[in-house]
């Protein structure tokens, strides 16, 4: 996944573009989110962790990696077109 450089010393907004890419990887940056809620309630948990917790975090792990497949998808077939 790329990374926006935006130079915070030249003052400018952010253009259309880089609002695209950000919107375009902000499924990616949810499910990774909802993947560090369910290992922070897992581990709160500690050894009282139920498999639905356990399972909760595989199912994120599951959509975090979907993401990343269309995220890297997506990516590749934007650099076709350019």
């Amino acid at each position: 996944m790329s990374i926006i450089h935006l130079s915070p010393v030249s003052g400018e907004e952010p253009t259309a573009a880089d609002l695209a890419k950000i919107e375009q990887e902000w499924p990616q940056i949810a499910a990774d989110l909802e993947l560090l809620d369910a290992e922070i309630r897992e581990i709160n948990d500690g050894p009282a962790a139920s498999e639905l917790d356990r399972r909760r975090v595989r199912r994120a792990e599951h959509q975090v990696l979907k993401g990343a497949r269309e995220l890297a998808a997506t990516d590749r077939e934007s650099e076709d077109v350019a």
